[in-house]
């Protein structure tokens, strides 16, 4: 067998010369080998926050317990004098609107009278508040619908019914035993609360009912299945705004068509519409390629804000879409530099991070400083132009100073690159006054889906993860619109079976309704 060794010159300064190269070469590779080390146990281990802390601690708490808290004074209450106002700390009173039980503390009869034979007088009281709990009520609705006939005609031949009876109430899903109450109240445990159908399955059993799981998980895709036509509506008016942000996670479903059960498949939201009366869209797909965003944006004229996901490229050639970027993913690039670091952290290692981090948080500061003082579009734009765009200038020209001294490998040097990649799309949030500097508002709306991934772990199939799309869609848009989900999905349930024209059904989407009508009586 012919050998395949490397041949090696004869003179030893040149043998000299190529160990320092390996070993330079090395020295580098596992340098970056061990900075994506750590990185990987500050994501798996450390501190979720982005926010950059002055010192890295060297262990997180084994058990997530939560310290025991001081008492603390939570509000003061002023007192009027005649002569003066004064503040006396105190607890923050209980909400009004809670009903009220009182409990009556009276002295024994014995007691009531005084050492010198009379009996004392009731000069005042003092009363002091605890909250209290009842666990859930399960009632039954017994729908009870009367039956006539007439006497008269009885034995008489008649064309006519002989007996009349009250019709039946329209139910969200017929010949069910779970009213708009029910429903409501499972979906919000789900979809709210992150609580798997197996929990609430042990809930219900707690309070003495039995309602099996595969019954919720139908009752969800049959609601859903009904919301259908609020679901084309909805994405009308997602589209309908100047603005649409996007992004995407992952979902596992287990009966996916020609696919193995863990393949991943991809929720994807959408948010758009009226900044006054957000929407939030979310749509089940099988795949992250960009048809996905296409086929959704496709006669969509305006600003289309998402990450740096290569899926999302095609929107700079799109001749109607602006393609906004995000400078919180930008600033996420630099903080891992910074979290990689570890105990290792110094100025050699992170000075340039923190400077980066530091000049992306100036720009914060001013887009705080605009919101705080509720600026109109227009004067924010013009704020922007005057203040925002010349730090932007200075930062991009600091950057591709930057970006010859950074080894492209290293962490750092991916965070220049991709700052430097991204940078028509980061300044593009100045043009407008209505836009962001960042996708959050996406992401934001796309967390609660993450966190009840976590508890129900996947779906079951595709019309599974078709139902949750239709079902978040309704639940994040009444939150971002001030609702509150339960009482939305009730008023929305007790309502969608008598609506049959578009006017009727528009009227019960969570922007259009007014808050006061959702609200427990």
């Amino acid at each position: 067998m012919e050998s395949t060794s490397l041949a090696l010159p004869d003179d030893i300064a040149a043998l000299k010369q190529i160990i320092a190269t390996l070993e330079d070469r090395y020295a580098k590779d596992t340098g970056f080998l061990r900075e994506q080390i750590r990185l990987l146990r500050s994501q798996i281990f450390g501190r979720k926050s982005e926010k950059v802390m002055d010192c890295v601690a060297d262990q997180v708490p084994l058990f997530d317990e939560v310290a025991p808290e001081e008492p603390k004074e939570q509000e003061t209450a002023e007192i009027v004098i005649s002569s003066h106002a004064r503040k006396k700390p105190g607890r923050r009173p209980l909400p009004e609107n809670l009903p009220r039980v009182e409990v009556i503390h009276d002295l024994a009869e014995e007691e009531k009278t005084c050492g010198c034979g009379s009996m004392k007088s009731r000069i005042g009281e003092e009363v002091s508040e605890q909250l209290d709990i009842i666990p859930a009520r399960i009632q039954v609705l017994r729908h009870i619908r009367y039956k006539y006939a007439c006497r008269q005609c009885e034995g008489v031949e008649d064309e006519g019914p002989t007996v009349a009876i009250a019709p039946a109430p329209v139910q969200l899903i017929p010949k069910s035993i779970a009213s708009a109450g029910l429903v409501a109240h499972v979906l919000t445990a789900k979809f709210v609360d992150a609580q798997p159908f197996y929990r609430q399955e042990g809930q219900f059993k707690r309070l003495g009912v039995e309602i099996s799981r595969a019954t919720m998980c139908g009752l969800s895709i049959k609601a859903a299945t009904s919301c259908l036509p609020l679901l084309e509506l909805l994405q009308r008016e997602n589209r309908s705004g100047p603005l649409i942000n996007v992004d995407e996670t992952t979902v596992q479903v287990l009966a996916e068509p020609g696919r193995a059960p863990t393949t991943k498949s991809y929720m994807w939201i959408f948010r758009g519409g009226d900044p006054a009366r957000p929407v939030l869209e979310f749509q089940y797909h099988q795949s992250r390629c960009a048809d996905v965003a296409a086929a959704y944006l496709r006669g969509y004229k305006g600003y289309v804000q998402t990450d740096g996901y290569v899926g999302y490229d095609f929107l700079d050639h799109s001749p109607n879409v602006v393609h906004v970027g995000c400078w919180a993913h930008v600033r996420r690039k630099f903080v891992e530099v910074i979290k990689a670091a570890g105990k290792t952290r110094s100025q050699n290692k992170t000075g340039i991070a923190e400077e980066a981090v530091a000049r992306i948080g100036r720009i914060y500061a001013l887009e705080r400083s605009m919101r705080e003082r509720k600026l109109d579009p227009e004067m924010v734009y013009q704020e922007r132009q005057e203040k925002v765009r010349p730090l932007l200038d200075d930062f991009h020209e600091w950057l591709k100073r930057q970006a010859p001294q950074t080894p492209p490998k290293s962490l750092l040097g991916k965070a220049v690159s991709y700052a430097l990649h991204q940078w028509k799309r980061l300044e593009r949030y100045l043009d407008d006054g209505r836009l962001r500097p960042d996708n959050n508002l996406a992401e934001n709306a796309i967390r609660p889906f993450v966190v009840g991934r976590k508890n129900w772990l996947f779906s079951g199939n595709p019309e599974g993860a078709k139902a949750s799309a239709t079902l978040y869609s309704l639940i994040e848009t009444a939150k971002a619109n001030g609702l509150e989900p339960y009482w939305y999905l009730r008023y929305l349930f007790e309502r969608l079976p008598h609506a049959s024209t578009e006017e009727e059904y528009r009227a019960l989407l969570p922007q259009y309704i007014d808050k006061a009508l959702v609200k427990p009586a």
